[in-house]
């Protein structure tokens, strides 16, 4: 799939989050979304990165964004990530990463010599209009949550 472009219309989605509730991009409008893309619940870096976002998350919030995860994980695995960590924001199931697909965050990846199609790890930051204002791929745990926000200074 195609990369996304700063200033690009931010593709909607239709989806449910950790919570079973259905939620689309477009219910944000008005805020700013830091959307990112990580690959498994409870592994080590995805962990790194939620984390960091949950510690800065009354940051965010000032600056009138909110944060949404996602994963290819389904609604439990996503509860129990969720309450594990206390992450305060909604992660959204991706089971089909038709909404990774759409953003660019699916494709070939290589660890350990095998190949295989996964999640690359990424973020966007998206305006109150809906438009992409940062894209971030291939982005390091560590750097995600520091990253967005410098974005939304």
């Amino acid at each position: 799939m195609a990369q996304l472009n700063v200033g690009d219309p931010a593709p909607d989605f239709d989806t449910i989050t950790d919570t079973g509730e259905r939620v689309k991009l477009s219910d944000f409008r008005g805020k700013r979304v830091i959307l990112y893309f990580y690959p498994k619940d409870d592994t080590p870096g995805c962990t790194t990165q939620a984390c960091g976002f949950r510690d800065n998350y009354a940051v965010i919030q000032e600056k009138n964004a909110v944060v949404l995860g996602v994963s290819p994980d389904d609604a439990e695995s996503h509860r129990k990530f969720k309450s594990k960590f206390d992450l305060p924001f909604p992660l959204l199931v991706d089971e089909d990463h038709a909404i990774a697909d759409a953003y660019g965050a699916w494709g070939e990846k290589t660890a350990y010599g095998r190949t295989s199609m996964g999640i690359i790890r990424s973020h966007f930051v998206i305006d109150e209009e809906g438009n992409v204002a940062d894209t971030q791929y291939k982005v390091s745990p560590q750097d995600s949550n520091e990253r967005a926000l410098q974005s939304l200074a």
